[in-house]
């Protein structure tokens, strides 16, 4: 009997920048279960979210001490880099899961800050270096629903921002104009990008294995930009400007849930297609905590914006979509458990 697991040092140097996914996912799935009245699960995920979210960095900063060539080989990889973005959601999201959850207020200012300098740094190194890159992909091999990860990086500086409003006192007006800014600007880069991947989709050959799990970020980024939306209206008393633009600022919400939800059925089929007709196989892999995001955020989004938007009717979609996300997260975790589990070949 021998061990066939990847050795610790081959693993961290193959580490995943998209790999904080998890903590994104984890955290909107706490936060959903806090809203739909699970205290203990959201408490729950709250404790697991603060260990991944402290292992995953620990294995980021010896990853690039001990590999910056792989590093660097990953910021200028059109598949790879834009998973660094997940670094900034991650942030940002358990920002809003400490504040959410058990009320740390000083914790998710420290975070946003967090959020806000990854962010600068991040969006503009990576867009850099896939600009300057001498040689490229083909569109079709080159972009993914991956990159939609930079508009939840954009709008999750957002999110958290008007979620700290309340506690700013004479600062409120200017943190809610940042927010406001961080939502218009993705929403921007969602159309620049989505122009691009439904391009993609439907003008060159699309194989089972091209639908990567990432492509359910076309439905979270919008549920996002959704939720940044109705926290800006929650908050607009606290900015003249904002409360000027309420119609609009109501409507683009809108129009960005409408957006979310036309996605939703789009990607049943596509994964049907894929595991069902095509028989592709369902294996772990750190890229599914880009599909359970979405739902969790969907689900937190939909929840905001019934409230917000006084449309009552819309509450039975986060209730039944709550267990949809504990049931994807439950799935991905119990795979990164037995993931971690070293496998043993059979006797020879």
């Amino acid at each position: 009997m021998t061990a066939v697991a990847a050795p610790p040092k081959e693993s961290l140097r193959t580490l995943n920048p998209a790999y904080f996914a998890l903590v994104m996912a984890t955290g909107i799935v706490s936060i959903a279960s806090k809203f739909m009245g699970l205290p203990s699960i959201a408490a729950a995920l709250l404790a697991v979210n603060v260990i991944a979210f402290v292992v995953l960095w620990i294995l980021t900063i010896l990853r690039i001490a001990r590999y910056p060539r792989e590093v660097a080989a990953d910021v200028n990889d059109h598949q790879r880099g834009v998973g660094f973005f997940t670094t900034v959601a991650a942030t940002s999201v358990l920002g809003s899961q400490v504040m959410i959850v058990v009320g740390q207020r000083p914790i998710a200012l420290v975070l946003w800050f967090a959020t806000l300098a990854l962010w600068l740094f991040l969006i503009y190194t990576i867009f850099t270096a896939l600009t300057i890159k001498p040689v490229k992909p083909p569109l079709d091999q080159g972009i993914n629903g991956g990159w939609l990860v930079a508009v939840v990086a954009t709008e999750s500086v957002s999110t958290l921002g008007s979620l700290l409003v309340p506690t700013l006192g004479g600062l409120a007006d200017r943190m809610l104009f940042v927010s406001l800014a961080f939502w218009l600007a993705g929403g921007m880069l969602y159309i620049w990008l989505i122009s691009l991947i439904f391009y993609r989709y439907t003008f060159f050959h699309f194989s089972p294995s091209d639908l990567m799990p990432p492509y359910w970020i076309n439905m979270g980024a919008m549920a996002i930009s959704t939720l940044a939306g109705t926290l800006l209206l929650q908050n607009g008393g606290s900015s003249s400007l904002v409360t000027r633009l309420e119609p609009f600022v109501l409507g683009m919400t809108i129009f960005f849930w409408a957006t979310a939800t036309w996605w939703i059925p789009m990607l049943v089929i596509l994964g049907y297609w894929r595991h069902v007709a095509c028989r592709f196989p369902l294996t772990y892999s750190p890229l599914y905590w880009g599909a359970v995001f979405p739902v969790g955020m969907y689900t937190v989004a939909t929840f905001r914006l019934a409230s917000v938007a006084g449309a009552p009717y819309l509450m039975f979609i986060p209730r039944v979509f709550i267990w949809f996300a504990l049931a994807a997260w439950t799935a991905a975790f119990v795979g990164l458990v037995r993931s971690l589990i070293p496998k043993r070949a059979a006797p020879s």
